[in-house]
């Protein structure tokens, strides 16, 4: 999902998500007194978020006039209607965030679909919006 000034819009079809989400790093607060190193969590990772999508003229060039720019997606779970109208509604979690996107188009093979992958750098953390799933 992308947010187009105050609406969120569908930008595509995915085929596979990142985790939302990383390990944060580990601080050592080990002192010598301690019979075993200590540790506190420190700031969470979550490096450059990769999507995959099946591979369109009418995708790419939505997702190229988006390269470099900071905008605001999100990734929702839950949809109603049919395979051929379904309706992302975030039913079951929206998890937003800012970032920049990058895309390029895979490798292929014979009798493969042709794909692509985006990638986007998040500059904000990944959250889940509260008024959503149960």
């Amino acid at each position: 999902m992308h947010k187009a000034s105050t609406t969120w819009e569908k930008l595509i079809d995915i085929t596979s998500y990142p985790d939302l989400g990383g390990d944060p790093e580990m601080l050592e607060t080990t002192t010598l007194s301690d019979s075993m190193k200590t540790y506190i969590a420190g700031i969470q990772s979550a490096e450059g978020l990769e999507f995959e999508t099946n591979y369109t003229l009418a995708g790419y060039k939505a997702l190229e006039a988006l390269k470099g720019k900071e905008e605001q997606y999100a990734v929702w779970f839950g949809g109603t209607g049919d395979d051929a109208t379904l309706v992302p509604t975030g039913s079951e979690g929206k998890f937003s965030f800012k970032g920049q996107l990058s895309v390029y188009v895979t490798s292929g093979d014979t009798n493969a679909v042709r794909k692509m992958k985006m990638k986007i750098a998040p500059s904000t953390a990944i959250t889940l919006d509260e008024t959503t799933g149960s």
